[in-house]
């Protein structure tokens, strides 16, 4: 390869980046500037808390169920076709969603979102063949990154049209940015390798796929109405609980079975068994679940009335976490080029470290807006090198050729914990509330705050074990490319 070549190559990943990294941003605002809308959307709709976190975890259920599909659709038919053909899905649940007038339309548009979602872990396999493996991790951090950079805009810019318009506009104002976006991918982005799976055998194991559907839905859906349950012990939702967990475990082996005997399987039981890809994945997964049990909690905090919140409103509540967002767009770009120079385990131990103190000092002390926007810049710096670390040791630990498939479990997991985190928060929010005098409804309480906050560090201390475990397995595991 002449000097021509390799420079028109190395333009060519960059573009790729660029384009795609756009699409990150775009579908990062989308969702973050939801999150200071919770509560107009909780009095909007007439619903309690826990109803709330479907307007979350709907989306997070969707996206779970067909990632792992999807990133096996794009190892089969095609990233590119994929991509493209998710990114129409998104848009089409995106405007559902702008004219939504009430929880149940809410609910299925975020279906369709969440369906959407699954244009990521085929963006990150389409980032990996761009790029060298030595700049893979800069890649790979800058588009992370870019998830960052679209949260402090969904937080700020979000915020402010939802003050003064409606949140229904942020919803329509994403439509035609991403269907501008659709057709730039139709024209710039260009995969050699999609001549090459044209050539595979154009099946998908239906049974495989069906089961996980399954699977994945009835124990999600299952850990969405646990929060009722704690506030409605008396309901009939306990029972359906318990028949929706019972089902998912009964699934399990079923499902193991069918992949074991099918012929090109949904999930390649191979990459679940790889001793460095299955405690990075778990490491992935608690990643999640430690950022949106606060996501959950956070607004509601700021924006209950006093003595039990902080009284403000959604710009008040987007002003708190904008540090975090911002801290965690800076961080992830240099962690990119820090893993391109020192390797994957020194920023993943350290960014698991660093979180676990900044959820330590929120839960000792969170009395004041400014101190807890200090302590959520404190756990970005920590949580965006555990994250950029882990998920550079997932790309490069799977074949290329299953790339999307790896990456698509990845992403189910890193989205199973994100299913967690609102669950919890709401449970706790549930379980604990209390009234203030004068104001009609019922809030959760300082002890609820407490708990969540002491969950999270506990959670946050199983990831430095985790960190540990994958530590040692890749310096047992030195010839493998997740070295450097």
């Amino acid at each position: 390869m002449n000097d021509m070549e390799e420079k028109t190559i190395y333009n060519d990943a960059w573009v790729t980046l660029i384009i795609l990294s756009s699409l990150a941003l775009i579908a990062m605002y989308g969702e973050t500037m939801l999150i200071p809308a919770i509560p107009i959307l909780v009095k909007d709709f007439k619903i309690p808390y826990n109803t709330s976190s479907w307007i979350l975890t709907a989306y997070l259920i969707a996206g779970a169920v067909m990632t792992p599909i999807i990133g096996k659709l794009s190892d089969i038919y095609g990233k590119k076709k994929i991509l493209m053909l998710v990114m129409v899905i998104y848009s089409i649940g995106t405007f559902l969603g702008g004219i939504s007038g009430n929880i149940f339309m809410m609910i299925i548009s975020r279906v369709v979102q969440g369906i959407g979602l699954a244009m990521f872990p085929v963006a990150f396999a389409i980032i990996r063949e761009k790029f060298p493996e030595e700049k893979l991790a800069i890649g790979q951090g800058i588009f992370t990154a870019v998830f960052a950079g679209g949260a402090v805009v969904g937080l700020g810019l979000g915020a402010t049209i939802i003050e003064h318009f409606s949140w229904h506009m942020t919803f329509l104002s994403i439509v035609p940015l991403m269907l501008i976006l659709l057709s730039i991918v139709l024209r710039s982005i260009h995969i050699k390798s999609e001549k090459l799976m044209s050539k595979i055998e154009n099946s998908i194991d239906i049974k495989g796929t069906l089961t996980l559907i399954v699977l994945v839905s009835s124990f999600l859906i299952a850990l969405t109405l646990l929060p009722n349950s704690i506030s409605q012990p008396e309901s009939k939702n306990l029972i359906m609980i318990f028949a929706l967990f019972a089902l998912s475990v009964a699934l399990l082996p079923l499902f193991f079975s069918i992949q074991k005997k099918a012929k090109i399987p949904i999930i390649d039981l191979q990459l679940l068994k790889d001793t460095i890809l299955l405690p990075t994945n778990i490491l992935i997964m608690t990643i999640g679940i430690s950022m949106f049990i606060i996501y959950q909690s956070l607004p509601i905090m700021i924006q209950s009335p006093s003595p039990l919140g902080f009284g403000g409103g959604p710009v008040a509540a987007a002003s708190v976490q904008l540090p975090f967002m911002i801290v965690s767009f800076v961080i992830s770009v240099l962690s990119g080029f820090l893993i391109s120079k020192t390797g994957n385990i020194k920023p993943t131990v350290i960014g698991s470290i660093i979180s676990t103190i900044g959820f330590f000092l929120l839960f000792i002390y969170h009395s004041t807006e400014y101190v807890i926007a200090v302590e959520l810049s404190v756990i970005a710096i920590g949580l965006s090198f555990a994250e950029i670390g882990a998920f550079n040791i997932s790309l490069v630990s799977a074949p290329l050729s299953l790339s999307g498939t790896s990456l698509g479990i990845t992403m189910l997991l890193f989205l199973i914990g994100m299913s967690v985190g609102p669950t919890i928060s709401g449970i706790y929010m549930e379980s604990f509330k209390s009234t203030v005098k004068g104001i009609e409804g019922s809030f959760p309480t300082s002890f609820a705050y407490n708990m969540i906050f002491l969950t999270s560090l506990i959670i946050s201390i199983f990831s430095i074990v985790l960190t540990l475990i994958v530590t040692r397995k890749l310096l047992h595991n030195i010839p493998r490319n997740t070295m450097s």
